[in-house]
């Protein structure tokens, strides 16, 4: 896309030129003596005035239905008909203007403006041998140039290749200088990335760790405050979790917590929240949900960890139990904790493996009769 429009501009640039050209030419017509505007070959100029604008016209306008009708080769009719109308140009401009093989370069330009070497070098050596066939067949024996002329032209032709030759490999080593800037900051933004992350996360679960825990619970507490965000507190406690590190060694303990934890962070919603709040228990913060479905998500992730097999800890199960709490607004997160510390107490103390609700209100009474 950035190319096509770059041709546009080529194209464009190109009928500016000759339109400033073509203005001057009127100009110089209505100045200069009949004589010197002739429309014949005048031996002692060398040019064909008429003609040659008549191509410059029909080199543009051709270039500029190729450009709109056709899909391909767009560059190659922005050179070519920057290529002819430059020479055809000179043809116009020299009888009357000292330099006029400056016009001459502006094929050789437009490699610059698409950063080519190999589209430089063949315009470079196409111009120093179209030139040559120019001077020996039409300057020398008609205008009488001298050879000297000649020389200096494709020398000014040479240096131009030279110096463009300069510039491109120049920008392609700023690009690339760019690039790896570019991908240096990609790289450190990667490294902040996955350092942020693991300030968050427990490095053997894989949760969130305790202080992430209390940074995200103290927004959501602020949200169900002001707008009224339904949230859910559990905590979940291994149960007999010192007598697998007592029995089995503490490498079989970490194993039981990683299991766990990937059990209950593949089981939780996209907007509740799990982390390994310290030791061999874990919090999910339920949003977003009714009591009755915390229940049932908390329910579902009880009764799933405790079919879970074990074969390194005997085969025994693992199971866990679950105190969860109804957030109601204006309670606090101390008051939050505490209510769920004390049904987590009472799922203990009760026979664990089981889920205890806080008793805050009569759903939570039936919930918790029936959980009974």
């Amino acid at each position: 896309m950035n190319t096509e429009i770059w041709h546009r501009r080529i194209l464009n640039g190109y009928w500016i030129i000759v339109s400033i050209m073509m203005a001057a030419q009127f100009c110089f017509v209505l100045s200069a003596n009949p004589p010197e505007v002739q429309t014949v070959l005048i031996l002692t100029q060398g040019h064909l005035f008429v003609a040659c604008n008549v191509f410059i016209v029909f080199c543009m306008l051709t270039a500029e239905i190729w450009l709109r009708l056709t899909p391909n080769y767009h560059k190659h009719a922005v050179v070519g008909c920057g290529f002819f109308v430059s020479y055809l140009m000179y043809f116009v401009l020299e009888p009357f203007v000292d330099g006029a093989q400056m016009t001459l370069m502006m094929p050789l330009m437009i490699s610059l403006v698409y950063f080519n070497q190999k589209l430089l070098y063949g315009l470079g050596t196409f111009s120093l041998l179209f030139y040559s066939g120019i001077y020996f067949g039409l300057e020398q024996p008609i205008l009488h140039k001298p050879e000297l002329e000649f020389v200096m032209v494709e020398c000014v032709f040479i240096v131009f290749v030279v110096t463009a030759q300069a510039v491109i490999i120049r920008a392609r080593e700023m690009r690339e200088h760019l690039e790896q800037v570019t991908k240096s900051e990609q790289g450190l933004m990667v490294e902040r990335a996955i350092s942020d992350k693991m300030l968050k996360i427990d490095p053997l679960t894989g949760l969130y760790n305790h202080k992430t825990f209390h940074e995200y619970l103290d927004s959501l507490l602020e949200l169900s405050e002001c707008n009224g965000l339904r949230l859910q507190l559990a905590i979940f406690d291994i149960d007999n979790f010192k007598r697998v590190n007592d029995t089995y060694g503490h490498w079989v303990g970490d194993l039981v917590l990683k299991e766990v934890a990937a059990k209950v962070g593949g089981m939780i919603g996209l907007n509740d929240f799990a982390a390994r709040y310290g030791g061999e228990e874990f919090a999910v913060i339920y949003t977003d949900k009714s009591f009755h479905e915390a229940y049932a998500a908390a329910e579902a992730i009880r009764t799933s960890i405790a079919e879970m097999a074990h074969p390194y800890a005997g085969s025994k199960p693992i199971t866990v139990s679950i105190g969860l709490c109804d957030y109601i607004p204006g309670d606090g997160k101390e008051m939050l904790f505490r209510k769920s510390d004390d049904a987590l107490y009472v799922a203990k103390r009760s026979g664990k493996n089981k889920i205890i609700t806080a008793a805050h209100s009569s759903l939570a009474e039936v919930v918790f009769n029936y959980a009974q």
